[in-house]
This record gives C-alpha cells, sequence and structure tokens, in this order.
C-alpha cells in the first residue's frame, strides 16, 4: 500500500515556474512507476508525465514537452514536477499517481494510487 501527497501548487503568472511534489508512504516505493496528471474544470483527466522506478526513462504529453521534467528521490521517496514557462492552459489540479512495476505508465487505469491533488493556476 502507497499513500502519495502532493505539494508545490499555487497561483502563478504566465511564464513562471512552480516545482510540484509527491511524497509517498511505504517501502517499496523505489520499486514503484510513476505519473503526473492533470484536471482542468470541464475536462477529463490527462496525462502530463511518467518516469520508471529508477528514473532511467520518463515520458511527457507533447504540450508540455520541453517546459515540464519529471524526476524522482527514492532515498526521499518523493516524486517531483518542474513546470517551467506556464502557460494559462496549465491551469487545473495536478494528480500524482503511482502503481508498483517497471514499466512506464501512461494510461489512468493503469495506476493503482493516486493523491488527492494540488491546485495550479496560471494567470495571463
Amino acid at each position: 500500500q502507497v499513500q502519495l501527497v502532493e505539494s508545490g501548487g499555487g497561483l502563478v503568472q504566465t511564464g513562471g515556474s512552480l516545482r510540484l511534489l509527491c511524497a509517498a508512504s511505504g517501502r517499496t516505493f523505489s520499486s514503484y512507476g510513476m505519473g503526473w496528471f492533470r484536471q482542468a474544470p470541464g475536462k477529463e483527466r490527462e496525462f502530463v508525465a511518467a518516469i520508471t522506478w529508477n528514473g532511467a526513462i520518463t515520458y511527457y504529453t507533447d504540450s508540455v514537452k520541453g517546459r515540464f521534467t519529471i524526476s524522482r528521490d527514492n532515498a526521499k521517496n518523493t516524486v517531483y514536477l518542474q513546470m517551467n514557462n506556464l502557460k494559462p492552459e496549465d491551469t487545473a489540479i495536478y494528480y500524482c499517481a503511482g502503481r508498483y512495476g517497471y514499466n512506464i505508465l501512461v494510461m489512468i487505469d493503469e495506476y493503482d494510487y493516486w493523491g488527492q491533488g494540488t491546485q495550479v493556476t496560471v494567470s495571463s
């Protein structure tokens, strides 16, 4: 069992930066594939970025490539999402997700564990 808690969201102007954190409980975090998703008002939850258990492989949705970076520190049981050059269309609740295993995971229903979300608002 893994519990996930996101933090780091907030209000930022267009072009600004934020770093989201996802703190995980549990001894087997280093064996989990992790991902970030987001959900804007009135829209479905969508994939943002994913990382394998050891950080060797990352994957991004096209709209954030070159602006967002996912990383992890297994010693701290934490996954990060560095978001640069933020745009108003990045405004959403951002969720951290995890699943035991060694593959890169991009689909919502591939993940077993979810955090409660953190709000990111980008003003124009």
